[in-house]
């Protein structure tokens, strides 16, 4: 089994534009993200699906840098666009990270992907997002190509074209349904932000490389910013009014299984 580790990027963020070439520790925080994706052990390739517009070009060069494949969409049909990169590389299966997840954990990725790769053939879906335990940030999202084509003939609305995955998750009836909850036995979903989408996560994630990149390398995990963040309650605070903020609120009155107790308003 092929899979595509695909990373969802483009310059044109509403609440922090150009996030993904905002810089960490003197490269593009894509870049960065990029090192850290990389740095998972199972077999993949990866991945960067950015749009057609011009204005992403910059995405498309950072990715080329960093040495990884380079596909090229629509804007906001990212069906259609995880769709083209998984064809791209004759892709069996897709994991879907979008590029707002800098410090996401490589071991993370490995399991979430060994999950997948052990249930395949009784699970459609696996995710760890379905219930939510880990930080928020550390995405991951793994379905075959031949399901994401069924999405591509059959989502209809809006929100299910721009996000990929509702059409799947949604469907609980429809679908098998796999989730990998932290084995900490903790949920920081709503109180840990490790994403990326305002001025103030930036200067967490800078933080947080900063501290922990020179000792560490790229490889520093979920337990280890966790455990900074113990250690600094400042650098936690920095985007902590942001902790438990994401898309779900703008869609609460269309999602069946997402409910006003995952996400708050900013």
């Amino acid at each position: 089994m092929k899979i595509a580790v695909v990373i969802q990027a483009r310059t044109g963020s509403t609440r922090l534009p150009g996030k993904i070439r905002l810089p960490v520790l003197g490269e593009p925080l894509l870049a960065r993200m990029i090192e850290r994706v990389r740095a998972a052990k199972t077999s993949f390739e990866c991945v960067v699906a950015t749009t057609v517009d011009s204005s992403d070009d910059p995405v498309a060069d950072i990715a080329i840098g960093a040495g990884v494949s380079v596909v090229r969409g629509h804007p906001t049909d990212l069906v259609a666009r995880h769709l083209a990169a998984a064809r791209a590389v004759s892709a069996d299966a897709i994991a879907k990270i979008p590029s707002d997840c800098p410090l996401i954990d490589p071991a993370v990725i490995d399991e979430v992907l060994g999950f997948w790769i052990d249930n395949a053939r009784s699970l459609d879906f696996v995710s760890n997002l379905h219930p939510p335990t880990w930080p928020d940030g550390n995405d991951v999202e793994v379905f075959s190509t031949e399901l994401l084509e069924r999405a591509d003939r059959e989502a209809q609305k809006p929100f299910e074209r721009e996000h990929t995955t509702p059409y799947f998750w949604e469907r609980p009836e429809t679908f098998r349904l796999g989730n990998v909850r932290w084995k900490s036995g903790k949920d920081l979903s709503m109180t840990h932000r490790f994403t990326i989408d305002y001025p103030e996560d930036h200067a967490f994630v800078c933080a947080v490389f900063e501290a922990l990149y020179p000792t560490l390398g790229p490889t520093f995990g979920v337990d280890d910013i966790v455990a900074l963040c113990d250690r600094r309650p400042d650098i936690l605070a920095l985007n902590a009014r942001y902790a438990g903020v994401n898309w779900y609120r703008h869609h609460l009155d269309e999602l069946r299984t997402v409910s006003a107790t995952d996400t708050r308003a900013p």
